[in-house]
């Protein structure tokens, strides 16, 4: 009799054993998996937080423009009346002595149109360093954009790994389900013959309800991934999610001085600090300027007339114009240009100071990530010694138990540990590679 339900139970143990292998998951086959380029892509493509950074690019763009114009001449006109209350006249000596004579000389209506040309022609550079610091405000919002780019790519490289550990610690904890139902078929069938006392079948169902329950906590951890994945590409949040299974173990080579080294020559960051000294630079020169005068030359066209039309009058000339140069210096005012020149002097110091200690962190930072990287390496290659040992302590003590020589908590223990270590190996394998996104951001290059 027990040799017969010995062999029922290999049996089963078989078929649910090749039931797991051929169907994982334990879900049907999907449509076409998303690779993480193209999720990539699409989070690109929707981002608002990306668009926002373009329009500011936009912005900077529109602003260095603006400067440009200052070196170039400007023009203006204007268009006036004036009605004075009685004609101009003037009184002169007559012919004959003590004859006085009362001549008009202009016209109650004047009208007058002039049109204007300045040209600066030196402003004791600030017309330049203007243009510099709105050049380098472009160029520090393109290196913001840039840095918002790096961000979404490794929001979406950490939402797509964990996903897909997710789905690795869904299937370990469908596998433990499996084995647990096997473990409790196989009491059942033992207790009903009287071979094991009713303890050994009601803790067989015990851990089986756990781990029916751990397999509820991996699936709604697998529909959270699934929605923070959505999200992160703006999608629908609870759009189907079927990704490109790319957890993968290639040993990472990268030395960390190497990656310093990349970090420091391509983090955004220190672009956009390094731009802000810059600007802060041209501010000083801006102030400086104060201490020069500014030069420019005019030129003047003007019509005049006592109809609309500035067609002229009999008393004034319809066209008059004139060149002159300027020259402007506001040479005392207490101090105040002093006092501009300080505090850009101070707010350049600032900002130099905010770029060593932005420095500093993209430092720590590269060396974090970098050991999280090599930490999470060296986790998957225990981790999978881990398996192969927890999966033939579960085939012994499942042997010796069908021989009825171990407990049922031996084999109960031996699954839970096959399971665990299972679950540490996906968690591995998604924290390596979630770690080198972050490695990859930390050093600037992540795309």
């Amino acid at each position: 009799m027990k040799r017969f339900m010995r062999q029922d139970m290999k049996i089963g143990l078989i078929v649910t054993v090749l039931l797991i292998l051929l169907n994982p998951a334990g879900v049907s086959a999907e449509g076409p998996s998303l690779t993480l380029r193209e999720s990539i892509d699409t989070a690109l493509k929707n981002s608002v937080i990306i668009d926002g950074a373009r329009e500011a690019v936009k912005g900077a763009q529109a602003q260095k423009n603006e400067a440009v114009t200052a070196f170039l001449p400007k023009f203006s006109t204007s268009y006036g009346y004036t009605r004075l209350h009685e004609q101009p006249t003037m009184t002169t000596q007559g012919v004959l002595p003590g004859n006085w004579v009362t001549i008009p000389v202009g016209t109650k209506n004047n009208y007058n149109w002039t049109v204007e040309a300045t040209q600066p022609i030196f402003a004791g550079g600030s017309i330049l360093a203007n243009y510099q610091f709105y050049r380098q405000g472009l160029a520090a919002s393109r290196s913001e954009e840039e840095k918002t780019v790096q961000d979404i790519v490794e929001e979406v490289k950490t939402s797509y790994f964990n996903v897909l550990r997710a789905e690795k610690v869904l299937e370990a904890a469908q596998q433990s389900v499996e084995l647990l139902k096997a473990h409790r078929n196989t009491a059942q069938q033992f207790f009903d013959v009287g071979l094991i006392p009713k303890n050994d079948l009601l803790y067989a169902e015990v851990e089986l309800a756990n781990g029916e329950q751990n397999l509820v906590h991996a699936e709604n951890g697998l529909e959270l991934a699934k929605a923070r994945f959505n999200t992160a590409l703006r999608r629908d949040i609870a759009m189907d999610v079927t990704l490109e299974n790319i957890l993968t173990d290639t040993p990472f080579q990268a030395s960390l001085d190497n990656c310093l080294k990349t970090a420091l020559e391509n983090r955004p960051e220190l672009k956009t600090y390094q731009l802000q000294v810059d600007q802060a630079q041209s501010l000083v020169k801006i102030a400086r300027s104060g201490y020069f005068p500014s030069v420019s030359v005019v030129g003047n066209y003007s019509k005049f007339g006592d109809d609309p039309d500035v067609s002229g009058s009999d008393y004034q000339n319809q066209e008059s114009w004139q060149v002159m140069a300027v020259a402007n210096w506001d040479f005392w005012e207490w101090g105040k240009t002093k006092f501009r020149v300080d505090y850009s002097l101070a707010r350049e110091n600032q900002t130099k100071d905010a770029l060593l200690n932005v420095r500093d962190q993209i430092v720590l930072e590269v060396k974090d990530s970098y050991l999280m990287v090599k930490e999470a390496e060296k986790q998957i290659f225990v981790s999978r010694k881990a398996i192969e040992q927890a999966e033939e302590n579960y085939r012994i003590n499942r042997e010796r138990y069908q021989e009825q020589v171990a407990t049922s908590t031996e084999v109960l223990d031996a699954q839970t540990i096959l399971t665990r270590a299972k679950s540490d190996h996906a968690n591995a394998l998604g924290i390596y590679h979630i770690s080198q996104g972050r490695l990859e951001r930390a050093m600037g290059i992540i795309r």
